[in-house]
């Protein structure tokens, strides 16, 4: 089964159930699956909407953030619970130690130097992590390594 109908079903289960909260931030993320669909104008592959699911989880984890610099717990609480139904559609992201072996096969792979070669290293490494690091953390650890 695709993850859109994954996420179709559980919409319906949910829904049976009556868990309001999370039919609605299914339909949200179902919208912009869609949404994304039209806008590249052909039916998305699960890789590509495993992108727009992290793009989603990025913009959630930058949310809570500022609703915690703001003091609003109450927002906090709810963009964690989306983020919680984000995450379970989205492969567990890899822990620093895993990331930092990456990058360093990526680092001797095109014999970076400094940081001149960073650009180099981040797309690369971008592209092998697929969606399994956050880019932040990623480029910390390549600086760290280049530097």
């Amino acid at each position: 089964m695709s993850l859109i109908q994954d996420i179709r079903k559980d919409i319906f289960e949910s829904s049976k159930a009556g868990s309001v909260e999370r039919v609605n931030i299914l339909k949200i993320v179902l919208a912009d699956i869609k949404n994304e669909g039209i806008s590249q104008s052909k039916s998305l592959t699960d890789g590509e909407i495993l992108q727009v699911l992290g793009k989603q989880r990025k913009k959630v984890r930058d949310s809570i953030s500022q609703f915690k610099q703001m003091g609003r717990e109450d927002l906090v609480n709810r963009e964690a619970e989306q983020l919680e139904v984000l995450n379970e559609y989205l492969p567990a992201m890899m822990s620093k130690e895993d990331i930092s072996k990456v990058i360093k096969r990526v680092i001797e792979s095109t014999g970076a130097q400094d940081l001149k070669d960073m650009g180099k290293v981040m797309g690369l490494a971008m592209k092998e992590l697929n969606g399994k690091a956050e880019g932040d953390t990623v480029k910390e650890i390549v600086q760290g390594l280049l530097t």
